[in-house]
C-alpha cells in the first residue's frame, strides 16, 4: 500500500520550499513527514525577470527560514558561508540580495532536501475517506493526511489584451522574448509596478533613434514609489494580519485598492535610475521614448505588422490611439484555483465571492492549507517573502498542535483597530 504522509505539498515556490526546510528536522525526528511535488524539473523563481542587476525588495532576513529559525542550516547567511561569499556580501553593505542570488540560494537549499519531487505535475486529488490521494500526470500516487497548496499565482492580462496574437508577451516571459522584441521598431510596456519599471529600464539601455521607439503606459496617475517607511512596514505584522481578517469583505477589498503603493509600487532606486538614464541619454541627443500616466488601455488589435492600441486618458477624459510593433504586458499575477482540486471541492470552504475562505491558520478545510492564496482575507502581506516563515510557523503549529517555531502575536508599536482599554465602558 502507498505510504501515507502527514502532508502532501503541491507546488514549490519560495513558501513551500521554506516549509520543506523548516519541516526537515521534524522529518528526521519522526514528528512530521511531508513530501513536496513540483511540476518543473528544478526550482527556478521568475526566470523571465531574472535581470542581472535586479534586487529583492525585502532584506536578506526574509529568506526561507530565518524569521522562524535563525539557527537553521538553510539560512541565506549559511548559504553565503558555504559558497565562500559571506565576506563579499558583508563588504557590499546592502541588505538586499540580487534576485539571481536569491534564486541560486533557493536552488542550493532545494539540493539539500530529500523530500522534493521535481517533474511531478499533479493531475488530480481525491479523498479516500482517510487520506488525500494525489496523482501525477505520470501516474505516480502520493497519499497524505493533509494538503498544503503552494501553486502560486498566474500571469494575467486585462481582458482587452488577451489573445492578441503577434509579438505580445507578459513580463513573466520577458527575458525569453527580449531578443525578438528588440528586433521590432517600437515596443510598448503596459503596467505600473516594479516589473514594468524593470522591463522599461532594461529596454531603455539599448533604446536609440537607430534601434526602436520605447513607450511606457500606465493607468496610475504617476509612477509611484513603493512606500517603505518603518511605521508602514509594521503593517507586515501578525497583528495587522489579524486585524485585517476581522474586517468585512467590502472593507478589505477597499483597503487593498488603497494600499497599492505598499506592495505594487516601484522601488525608489529603480525610479531614480530610470530618470538618470533618461537624463544621460538626453544629454547625448535623446531617445524616442514616451511615458504616459493616467492612461488606460481600452482595446488593441494586431493587423499582422503592428498593434493599434486604444487608450483613454482618465484625467482629461480623452481617447486616443498608439501604434506599436510589440507589447510587453507587465499587468501582474492572480491566484487561480487549480483544476486538480475538482475532486475535493466539496471539502473546501468557499466565500460568497467564490474564492477560498481562509482561516487564521491559513486553512481552507480542516486539513487543507494554502500558501499565498489569501490576499483577500489576510491582506497585502500574502505574497511578501518576509511573512513566509511566519506563515509556515503557523502551518506547522496547526499540523502538530504545538508551536515548534515561536509564532509572534505582537511586534508593532502602533495599534490596529480600537484598543480595548479605550472602549467606552471599559474599567
Amino acid at each position: 500500500m502507498t505510504h501515507t504522509h502527514d502532508f502532501v505539498a503541491v507546488g514549490l515556490g519560495p513558501f513551500n520550499l521554506g516549509l520543506a526546510c523548516l519541516t526537515e528536522p521534524l522529518r528526521q525526528s519522526g514528528e512530521l513527514d511531508g513530501v513536496f511535488l513540483e511540476a518543473r524539473d528544478r526550482f527556478d523563481w521568475h526566470p523571465g525577470m531574472m535581470l542581472d542587476d535586479a534586487t529583492l525588495q525585502v532584506p536578506f532576513l526574509a529568506d526561507l527560514v530565518t524569521m522562524a529559525d535563525p539557527t537553521s542550516p538553510y539560512s541565506f547567511l549559511n548559504y553565503l558561508k558555504e559558497t565562500g561569499r559571506l565576506y563579499s556580501f558583508y563588504i557590499r553593505e546592502s541588505f538586499y540580495p540580487l534576485r539571481a542570488e536569491y534564486n541560486q540560494y533557493c536552488q542550493w537549499a532545494a539540493d539539500r532536501l530529500s523530500t522534493l519531487r521535481f517533474g511531478a505535475a499533479v493531475s488530480s486529488v481525491e479523498h479516500d475517506g482517510s487520506a488525500y490521494v494525489v496523482t501525477t500526470s505520470s501516474g505516480e500516487v502520493f497519499r497524505g493526511r493533509r494538503l498544503v497548496l503552494g501553486v502560486g499565482a498566474e500571469p494575467v492580462a486585462p481582458e482587452c489584451l488577451r489573445g492578441l496574437g503577434g509579438p505580445a508577451c507578459h513580463s513573466a516571459a520577458y527575458l525569453q522574448t527580449k531578443s525578438a522584441l528588440q528586433e521590432t521598431r517600437s515596443i510598448t510596456v503596459v503596467g505600473s509596478g516594479q516589473s514594468a519599471a524593470e522591463v522599461y529600464a532594461d529596454l531603455l539601455a539599448d533604446c536609440s533613434p537607430d534601434t526602436y521607439e520605447l513607450n511606457w503606459v500606465t493607468r496610475s496617475p504617476r509612477f509611484f514609489p513603493m512606500e517603505y517607511t518603518k511605521l508602514t512596514l509594521e503593517m507586515t505584522s501578525p497583528e495587522y494580519t489579524s486585524y485585517f481578517q476581522g474586517l468585512t469583505p467590502e472593507t478589505r477589498a477597499g483597503l487593498l485598492r488603497e494600499q497599492r503603493s505598499l506592495y505594487k509600487g516601484i522601488s525608489s532606486d529603480t525610479i531614480n535610475a530610470i530618470f538618470d538614464a533618461l537624463y544621460t541619454k538626453q544629454v547625448h541627443g535623446g531617445v524616442p521614448t514616451t511615458l504616459l500616466t493616467s492612461t488606460a488601455v481600452t482595446g488593441a488589435a494586431w493587423d499582422g505588422s503592428a498593434y493599434d492600441v486604444d487608450l483613454h486618458h482618465t484625467e482629461v477624459d480623452e481617447s486616443f490611439r498608439l501604434r506599436t510593433e510589440s507589447l510587453v504586458l507587465a499587468t501582474g499575477y492572480a491566484p487561480k484555483v487549480p483544476a486538480f482540486l475538482d475532486g475535493v471541492r466539496d471539502r473546501i470552504t468557499w466565500g460568497e465571492d467564490g474564492r477560498y475562505a481562509v482561516s487564521p491558520t491559513y486553512a481552507i478545510a480542516p486539513d487543507i492549507y494554502v500558501q499565498n492564496g489569501e490576499e483577500h482575507t489576510h491582506g497585502f502581506v500574502a505574497p511578501d517573502l518576509g511573512m513566509g516563515a511566519y506563515r509556515n510557523s503557523v502551518l506547522i503549529a496547526a499540523m502538530l498542535g504545538r508551536e515548534v517555531y515561536a509564532v509572534e502575536k505582537r511586534i508593532a508599536f502602533q495599534e490596529f483597530g480600537v484598543p480595548d482599554r479605550f472602549r467606552v465602558g471599559t474599567a
